[in-house]
């Protein structure tokens, strides 16, 4: 157990809620959901294992890019690697089914907190930009530029705080494209702070190490027909640098 608790190294994630149907996640910043083929580390899938091997064969395999097969276990949605925050798990295949209509119907409904580049306009707004690929394959996702297909996308959004160095934002997708929300921000002129994918130039503002966006809380029918909403609690980092902003 030592080597396997080394591998998570402060990063594991936490469970905000579980029954038999689902297991509700904070994912912390820097954990991936599951392997992409690129790096070497530890992921969620790997603590899931773990933690509720029961999980095994629940949901769908995928293939990457290179054509490895890797196994999903209960992985109904995912967020970003340096993106904190709440997810939702199946436990049952009949869970992952329903759970899975509901985020390709676009019936969940998803708060995220961000903290951007310069000051917005305006204190609300609609981010609606279609979002295809920056270079006409894999790798970065552009709204302003995008080649070949390109998907709509829409992004709604809400500014808490602002000065004039950052803006402090509540954003709500309407869709669920790769990157929506860093490609949007970062369409209208104000990316999120420390995207080094969309703003690799651009300074670490507020003490930030990482990439400055938090899935807040997500809502979705439970399979036993509630109504449901789950909230993950603010970092630390996001604590301060709203103290800062």
């Amino acid at each position: 157990m030592e080597k396997e608790s080394a591998a998570w190294a402060g990063s594991e994630p936490s469970v905000i809620y579980e029954d038999k149907d689902i297991i509700v996640i904070n994912k912390p910043a820097g954990l991936l959901v599951h392997a992409d083929g690129k790096h070497e580390r530890a992921t969620l899938v790997d603590w899931l294992a773990l933690e509720y091997p029961e999980l095994k064969g629940v949901g769908e395999e995928q293939t990457l890019p290179d054509g490895t097969i890797i196994e999903r276990p209960g992985i109904v949605h995912r967020i970003d690697a340096d993106t904190s925050g709440v997810m939702v798990v199946a436990r049952t295949q009949k869970a992952f089914e329903f759970l899975k209509k509901q985020f390709q119907n676009r019936e969940t409904r998803k708060v995220y907190l961000a903290f951007v580049y310069g000051p917005l306009k305006d204190e609300r707004g609609i981010i609606d930009k279609p979002i295809g690929s920056a270079r006409g394959g894999k790798g970065p996702r552009s709204a302003r530029t995008p080649h070949g297909t390109s998907r709509d996308a829409q992004t709604a959004y809400h500014v808490l705080k602002k000065n004039k160095e950052v803006s402090y934002v509540e954003a709500f997708p309407k869709t669920g494209r790769t990157h929506q929300i860093r490609v949007h921000f970062s369409a209208i002129q104000h990316p999120i702070i420390c995207d080094k994918l969309y703003a690799p130039n651009r300074p670490a503002l507020l003490g930030f190490t990482r990439l400055a966006l938090h899935a807040l809380s997500l809502s979705f029918a439970h399979p036993d027909g509630r109504k449901v909403t789950f909230t993950a609690p603010l970092p630390a980092d996001f604590a301060e640098a709203e103290m800062l902003c």
